[in-house]
């Protein structure tokens, strides 16, 4: 039997919280958005780059998320001395380049993993928390969340184009 990447439901949340509240529920609706992006697609798809000078795909997008989550919320916020995801310092770009779509239920799953992971460790956390970051100092957790954020809104931009590409459809 193909997998196929399963349909997803995303949170909604009070436009109104406090920024505590705000900011993790933002984040998590961008994740949803981007897993929505994905639904109904086998490992194939996932792993087809329909723009023919990029090598962007959703599966490529889903180990770099996974790859950032790990980096943010594992290797700097909670300081864990674990083995990165994917790239090494002579190839960057592995998330996006090392593709098996016999592996995407797998890649997927790491990065609903990672993605828990992150909501766990940072649930009831002060905004103003600080740690360090090996690339950029001392950083908040506010920052972290504003820049996952971004994160993710520029890559559900890029996962519009690629699905697109790839049966054609649109839409939120």
């Amino acid at each position: 039997m193909t997998w196929t990447a399963p349909e997803v439901t995303r949170p909604e949340g009070s436009l109104l919280a406090p920024e505590a509240e705000l900011l993790p529920g933002l984040l998590d609706w961008h994740r949803a958005t981007f897993l929505h992006k994905c639904a109904g697609l086998t490992g194939e798809q996932l792993a087809a780059a329909p723009v023919p000078w990029s090598n962007l795909s959703l599966l490529g997008l889903i180990r770099h998320l996974a790859k950032v989550e790990h980096i943010w919320f594992r290797r700097s916020f909670l300081g864990e001395d674990v083995p990165k995801l994917y790239s090494t310092p002579e190839r960057p770009d592995a998330d996006f380049e090392d593709l098996d779509p016999a592996r995407a239920e797998a890649d997927y799953a790491l990065l609903l993993e990672q993605q828990e992971l992150a909501r766990k460790v940072t649930a009831g956390v002060p905004l103003d928390t600080t740690f360090e970051n090996a690339g950029w100092g001392t950083v908040t957790l506010r920052l972290v969340f504003n820049h996952m954020i971004g994160e993710y809104a520029r890559h559900n931009g890029h996962a519009d184009m690629v699905r697109q590409g790839v049966d054609g459809a649109t839409g939120a």
